[in-house]
């Protein structure tokens, strides 16, 4: 899952080597935190958050096979 992110992330932001993929797991659920340089923040969230919801419509949809659910959060 972690690759699928990175894949999808990499090519839009500027700083590429900035991006990185956490993991936090816990009982019932699968945490992942994407990172990115702070000034491709903009780019990965897009206009109103259209590109956040889509990376993460694809993420919820890869890891639906799992039997936890997934969550993806944006930090700085």
């Amino acid at each position: 899952m972690k690759d699928l992110i990175e894949t999808i992330v990499t090519p839009l932001v500027e700083f590429p080597e900035d991006v990185r993929v956490s993991t936090s797991e816990e009982d019932n659920r699968i945490t992942y935190f994407l990172s990115v340089h702070k000034s491709d923040m903009g780019k990965v969230i897009g206009k109103q958050g259209r590109v956040a919801k889509a990376i993460r419509t694809v993420v919820y949809a890869a890891g639906s096979s799992q039997q936890k659910k997934i969550f993806l959060e944006i930090v700085e």
